[in-house]
């Protein structure tokens, strides 16, 4: 017995595909054909992520990190890239002045 989808409310039908997924889209496939494009649309790198942060990925999921950490991000995290900051910037930065999020709407 097939049944059918339940319909859509309006403001699901309202919504407006991605215009930064369509240039994403677009850059794709023009790259795809043969072309040579930067895209900067979704923000993807183009290139594979190094295998040590795989690895360190792999281990945090093993070991239960799979949520979204708070922002302004976990402390170890906010401590390092202020003693990188200050090693290659030459700023003494505190980690209470770096904020980590997982994205502009946790920043907010």
């Amino acid at each position: 017995m097939s049944r059918s989808p339940a319909p859509l409310s309006t403001w699901a039908l309202n919504i407006s595909p991605s215009p930064t997924l369509a240039v994403d889209a677009k850059a794709k496939a023009l790259q795809a054909a043969g072309e040579d494009v930067c895209g900067f649309a979704a923000g993807e790198p183009d290139f594979d992520t190094p295998q040590h942060i795989k690895d360190a990925c792999i281990a945090a999921l093993k070991s239960g990190k799979t949520k979204y950490a708070a922002t302004p991000g976990i402390e170890p995290l906010r401590q390092a890239i202020a003693s990188r900051y200050a090693s290659d910037y030459g700023f003494k930065v505190a980690p209470s002045q770096v904020i980590v999020s997982p994205g502009g709407k946790f920043s907010c």
